[in-house]
């Protein structure tokens, strides 16, 4: 019997096993972490399980969980309206209410949280929408978007509303 994740990687390389099953992501990192040797290892592309995967914060500092879950819904809706880490200057005279609250234009939504109100644009010029970071992070490994995708292209990805 096999228990840790290493013996069972060291047992799929040795061909101990034909295939084993992870979460995309993780498999995906494996193939990355194995070089020019990844090439030969297929990422089927069906899901045959759902495991949600997430930031992951000390139990109980429920300001910086605040801060870490709306920095995730700020990338998303960014990626909703077509804000980029190249294009957000031009929406900074933006007359739509979503737009203005996500920049801090309008709303008090940062300071609620201990932050400046422009926080959300801080993150978008830095790391960029949700689209952004997931192509320069997570598409290179091979993982296609898939479920990730947001909800308006058949995807689980949403934001509720920055008020």
């Amino acid at each position: 019997m096999i228990e840790q994740p290493e013996e069972i990687r060291q047992a799929f390389i040795s061909g101990r096993c034909d295939a084993y099953t992870n979460d995309a992501s993780s498999l995906a990192s494996f193939r990355a972490s194995q070089g020019k040797e990844g090439e030969q290892y297929l990422l089927l592309p069906e899901i045959i399980s759902k495991e949600p995967l997430g930031a992951v914060v000390r139990k109980g500092d429920w300001r910086w969980f605040d801060v870490v879950r709306w920095s995730h819904f700020a990338m998303v809706t960014a990626e909703e309206l077509g804000i980029t880490s190249k294009n957000i200057d031009s929406f900074m005279a933006s007359t739509n209410p979503d737009v203005q609250r996500l920049l801090g234009k309008s709303g008090d939504f940062g300071r609620a949280m201990g932050l400046d109100n422009d926080w959300a644009v801080r993150i978008i010029r830095q790391v960029g929408n949700f689209e952004e970071s997931w192509e320069r992070n997570i598409t290179p490994m091979g993982v296609p978007r898939g479920i990730n995708a947001l909800w308006t292209k058949g995807g689980l990805q949403y934001a509720p509303p920055i008020r």
